[in-house]
């Protein structure tokens, strides 16, 4: 069984390490046997509504958004498809903030964005920045934590009733106001957290390759636990950092 990736703008939206993300993936699903291809998908390239498993979009500067906006705007109705046929997505930072209704600059310049998410994001006049540290559940039956890195100026508000990633244990979140971090529809997440994100929590790599799995199989499969003594460790690390900020909500 092999895994299709399709890796949106690659060469436009690659900074903060998330590129990491990818790397991830990729060798946990190595690890149990599992084939994984990724294709890049840039300005002018075909996307089909199904054809890929998982979804993936990183982050970039307000330039380089700007040059992919109207680009992956265009894209929203076969995202929107694919998310309601199962496919997963991962979306960090730059690549969240499009996947929602605009993203607006401090120049009042209005970036559309695919819909996707049920969000709005406008430029805000402080920067947001440190370790962060969620608690969120993702049909785990229990709940998790996420520890990663936010650095972002964009306030990001959820349309009420949205589904948020988490809850924020201590950073700033989407707003730095409402105690939400990130957004879900169904099998696709949208986070602030980088730098890379799925290095410190190989739970959510396993989560999203679960959901990519049973997409290209139509179950849920059951997979099997990784020696994650490293991952574990880094994870600790990044949330006792988010911890020493002191719990904002």
């Amino acid at each position: 069984m092999t895994i299709r990736v399709a890796h949106l703008y690659p060469e436009y939206l690659n900074i903060y390490a998330d590129r990491g993300n990818i790397a991830v993936l990729s060798s946990r699903a190595r690890w149990r046997g599992i084939g994984f291809e990724v294709e890049p998908i840039s300005v002018g390239d075909e996307l089909r509504p199904g054809e890929h498993d998982l979804l993936y979009i990183g982050g970039g500067q307000d330039r380089e958004q700007a040059l992919i906006a109207p680009d992956l705007a265009a894209r929203g109705d076969a995202i929107r498809e694919s998310v309601a046929g199962g496919v997963a997505v991962l979306a960090v930072c730059g690549g969240y903030q499009l996947l929602g209704r605009f993203y607006r600059g401090r120049d009042g310049v209005e970036l559309p964005g695919a819909g996707l998410f049920p969000h709005e994001t406008v430029a805000g006049a402080r920067r947001m920045i440190g370790d962060c540290l969620l608690a969120c559940e993702l049909d785990l039956g229990t709940r998790a934590t996420l520890a990663g890195f936010e650095n972002h100026a964009g306030v990001t508000r959820l349309d009420d009733g949205a589904e948020p990633l988490g809850r924020v244990a201590a950073g700033f979140g989407n707003d730095g106001e409402s105690g939400f971090e990130g957004a879900r529809v169904g099998s696709a997440v949208g986070t602030y957290l980088h730098g890379p994100l799925l290095p410190r929590n190989p739970w959510l790599a396993d989560w999203l390759l679960a959901r990519a799995l049973e997409h290209r199989d139509g179950e849920a499969p059951e997979l099997g636990p990784l020696p994650d003594g490293l991952e574990q460790a880094a994870h600790v690390v990044s949330a006792e950092r988010a911890k020493s900020r002191g719990g904002r909500f």
